[in-house]
């Protein structure tokens, strides 16, 4: 009730104690296509769908390198996400130069949470509209990351942004005690089931709309796109086929975007 008398600024508070234009912020997360992550004690890993808005243009990009040790996944707006790694490619080359050392992970996901902090609380601006999931390995091993509008920032075994991020969750909820000692292949496996999850009934995971990112210990940050992801699809797919025979057919439908 009387909320656009308090969402004019983000430096405006409602009565309840709540920032609407942060919230918004959150919601545009919410709006973007599903992004999941997952580690293990040697990998991480994330996984994406790609969106297009019509046939006759491209698939838009969900993984973005921003070292050969480190890089992250998108749900949101693209041009903040742009800006965003770029100032990590920044400060990742800061470090090479002044320290000679790869960027350790939980200090650039702080620093970006106090950028994003920052455009939290001063008149004129707003907040990101994007949120990351960030993967890297240091020399304390790999690490999965999420990076939020609001400025906040928490280490994770697996999590999923994005829209109906929470049916995925559910997924790395049921399996996540297996992924600590889980192979590359299975780890990445496991991120597509729970990418599956998130997609629409008439929609399916392919070599078009699927994206594929990995780093682990003496393995360099890695996309996989395109003909690259046919064995893992084909496993996903074989994967499903009895699932698919035994499922209810009262099974309610999912929400459509």
């Amino acid at each position: 009730m009387f909320r656009n008398q308090y969402d004019s600024d983000i430096s405006v508070w409602s009565p309840q104690g709540r920032l609407h234009q942060v919230e918004y912020a959150l919601e545009a997360v919410k709006q973007g296509s599903a992004a999941v992550g997952l580690r293990s004690k040697t990998h991480a890993v994330l996984v994406a769908v790609k969106r297009t808005p019509g046939d006759l243009a491209s698939y838009q990009k969900k993984m973005i390198r921003i070292d050969d040790h480190m890089g992250v996944a998108i749900a949101g707006l693209t041009s903040d996400a742009r800006v965003l790694s770029n100032y990590m490619r920044t400060e990742a080359m800061r470090s090479k130069m002044l320290y000679n050392r790869p960027l350790p992970i939980g200090r650039i996901v702080s620093a970006l949470a106090d950028k994003a902090q920052v455009n939290t609380q001063n008149y004129g601006g707003r907040p990101y509209g994007v949120g990351l999931l960030v993967i890297g390995q240091d020399e304390t091993g790999p690490h999965l990351f999420e990076c939020s509008p609001s400025g906040n920032n928490f280490e994770y075994y697996a999590m999923a942004i994005g829209a109906r991020g929470q049916s995925a969750k559910t997924y790395l909820e049921r399996h996540y005690e297996q992924f600590a000692e889980a192979s590359l292949e299975d780890l990445v496996h496991h991120g597509l089931q729970a990418l599956k999850a998130t997609l629409q009934q008439d929609k399916k995971l392919d070599t078009d709309n699927a994206s594929v990112a990995f780093v682990g210990e003496n393995q360099k940050f890695t996309v996989l796109e395109g003909e690259a992801l046919t064995s893992y699809l084909a496993r996903l797919g074989s994967t499903d086929a009895p699932a698919a025979a035994a499922a209810p057919a009262d099974v309610a439908p999912m929400e459509t975007e």
